[in-house]
């Protein structure tokens, strides 16, 4: 097991974009699902967010498994609502336009190779991943 901390909210890496993960990065994934079960309240993570600018998220999902996307893309979005979101490495609340239905193309890990899926996330997922998709683009909230 292998937590990390997280980067303050003034870390340059949580402005930048990452870069592409790849296959090797699964021991990076297991460290970001590590930190985000040990983290009270925390139901997703990104890994800027302990410090390395790859695009590899994970999130607790509603069947309370933990998930891990390399390399989400935001694909289409329906129903575009306003809401007001926290993160765990930025201070306060913001206000931001979440979907309730978002397409996403990501890369799941396979027999130690990434494998192209497509997914429709819906609800509280939906924005999770989208504010995930977020912190690959080096957006801050």
């Amino acid at each position: 097991m292998s937590i990390k901390e997280l980067v303050q909210s003034d870390d340059p890496v949580l402005s930048q974009a990452c870069e592409p993960a790849t296959a090797d990065d699964a021991e990076l994934a297991a460290d970001l699902v590590d930190t985000m079960n040990s983290l009270e309240d925390a139901v997703c993570l990104a890994a800027n967010q302990i410090g390395v600018a790859r695009a590899v998220v994970v999130y607790k999902g509603d069947d309370e498994k933990d998930h891990v996307l390399y390399n989400p893309k935001l694909l289409m979005g329906l129903g575009p609502q306003k809401l007001v979101e926290s993160c765990m490495t930025h201070e306060g609340e913001s206000r931001v336009t979440r979907f309730v239905k978002a397409k996403v193309s990501y890369q799941e890990l396979v027999d130690g190779k990434l494998v192209a899926r497509k997914k429709d996330f819906l609800g509280w997922e939906a924005q999770m991943v989208q504010h995930m998709i977020d912190h690959c683009k080096g957006k801050l909230v």
